[in-house]
């Protein structure tokens, strides 16, 4: 059975929820239009290639509104990954950039740590996101006004309270369109509008980051089961989406 017929279930709401996301969008790209002499909005949109993120590239390329777009390729995704990747480079009608990590600090870690360090510690794997995605993260970010990512609510209990707009970060602003959006909402949207996913999505994979880290759940499993499994539900996140406030007294 496909991602689409075993998730395809729109929420009662859906249709108000679709426009406030559009209206959203829309507000977003006017105020952070590209200043006077520059090519380059103030926002981006933080692709991960999951099906939120594929919904929202989807609204933006839709809409032909001036968004940018990036992915962080971090030399461990899969290949279903990439390939879908090539997909939305080849489609979008925004263009498509793609940051990967510094591949000096990638082959030390490797070399120092072992290419198997993030099941080591906390610490270790912690630094290997910092290596492949944070660092990257940075630059890709680099003199945005404001970003946009597919956080949901419903994805775990740490992102329960996810808020449409988020300034608890002094550098500059998040917003989570889809912060109401159910599953459900994610694939009907997807079916209506036949917009390209992650074939590991067929798989039972409904989050999906670096190979090394990321299984397929069982029935019944949390929705980010497949996620860092070895440890500890609080130290499910790889610091993108970790307030500042968070990082200081631990939490990632």
């Amino acid at each position: 059975m496909s991602a689409i017929e075993l998730n395809a279930r729109a929420s009662a709401s859906f249709s108000a929820k679709l426009e406030h996301t559009r209206q959203l969008l829309a507000q977003i790209a006017l105020d952070y239009a590209a200043p006077h002499g520059s090519a380059a909005p103030g926002v981006s949109l933080a692709c991960s290639l999951g099906a939120e993120d594929m919904v929202l590239a989807h609204l933006i390329n839709s809409a032909q509104v001036q968004i940018d777009i990036f992915v962080l390729e971090t030399g461990m995704l899969n290949p279903q990954t990439l390939a879908l990747l090539a997909q939305l480079k080849a489609d979008s009608f925004n263009a498509v950039q793609v940051f990967q990590p510094v591949q000096t600090a990638v082959v030390e870690f490797v070399q120092r740590e072992g290419k198997d360090a993030m099941y080591k510690s906390i610490e270790l794997r912690k630094a290997c996101c910092h290596i492949r995605k944070m660092e990257p993260l940075e630059r890709a970010l680099k003199g945005k006004k404001a970003w946009i990512t597919g956080l949901r609510r419903e994805q775990s209990g740490a992102r329960a309270e996810v808020p449409f707009v988020d300034e608890s970060d002094a550098k500059r602003v998040k917003f989570n369109p889809l912060a109401d959006w159910t599953w459900g909402d994610v694939w009907h949207y997807i079916a209506q509008h036949q917009v390209a996913y992650n074939a590991l999505h067929d798989e039972f994979f409904p989050s999906i980051g670096c190979a090394p880290c990321t299984r397929a759940i069982a029935m019944g499993e949390d929705f980010r089961a497949g996620r860092w499994w070895w440890e500890d539900e609080a130290a499910k996140e790889c610091g993108l989406h970790v307030k500042t406030s968070e990082l200081k007294t631990g939490h990632a």
